[in-house]
């Protein structure tokens, strides 16, 4: 009971921050983004507009959820949200670009889909670091997805489409285990990586796997 009730404060103060500032700004859309880290797969960015009430339980930063807690709030972000957008940059455009060009490509795209619905932020909450060339108003907040809720949602919303996608990808190239480690740097992708080369989806210009490319 104690921590049913802890968690519903946390939740509470997620909430409040962003609620306080509706005054100035009717729409707000929270961003985030999840794949910096991994050698392989895209970077996937989610940018979610969230009502005032109901607030959603249990939300937090994705990385503090488990991946089943993650997929039960999935639907209900998705049913809550008032928008929500997506964008995705593949291997092959991080390869050519950059991570963090390939980042906020992705977190501006996720933006221009929920304004395509019809919605005009009047402010973009953003986790870490302001994006660049966005013609709308914003604020970046260091560890935004564990201080607010719409950003919360859309670290959340990010990770489950991400992981699906890389589930996706375990079928298209078998043997790397891209199901089970998602594409990060663990020690089983990494023996698997020089056991059978890069696949089509490894980022070639991070250094583990441009390592293996040059010893072959």
């Amino acid at each position: 009971m104690l921590r049913s009730s802890e968690d519903s404060l946390r939740v509470k103060k997620l909430y409040e921050w962003e609620n306080a500032r509706r005054k100035e700004a009717s729409c707000i859309i929270g961003v985030d983004e999840v794949g910096r880290g991994p050698m392989a797969g895209p970077v996937v960015a989610c940018a979610v507009i969230l009502p005032a009430k109901p607030e959603i339980p249990r939300i937090n930063d994705s990385k503090k959820l488990t991946s089943k807690t993650r997929e039960q709030l999935f639907g209900l972000i998705v049913e809550i949200s008032i928008a929500v957008g997506i964008g995705i940059r593949s291997a092959k455009f991080i390869d050519e670009n950059g991570i963090s060009a390939a980042t906020f490509s992705a977190m501006r795209m996720a933006i221009d889909e929920v304004i395509s619905t019809g919605f005009e932020p009047g402010l973009v909450l953003v986790d870490g670091y302001p994006i660049p060339e966005l013609e709308v108003k914003q604020e970046a907040i260091i560890k935004g997805d564990s201080k607010i809720a719409s950003i919360a949602c859309a670290s959340i919303i990010a990770k489950v489409v991400r992981d699906g996608i890389m589930t996706q990808y375990d079928r298209v190239y078998p043997g790397y285990r891209f199901s089970l480690h998602k594409g990060y740097c663990t020690r089983l992708h990494l023996d698997l990586l020089r056991e059978k080369g890069p696949s089509p989806i490894h980022r070639k210009s991070f250094k583990p796997v441009r390592e293996v490319i040059n010893q072959g």
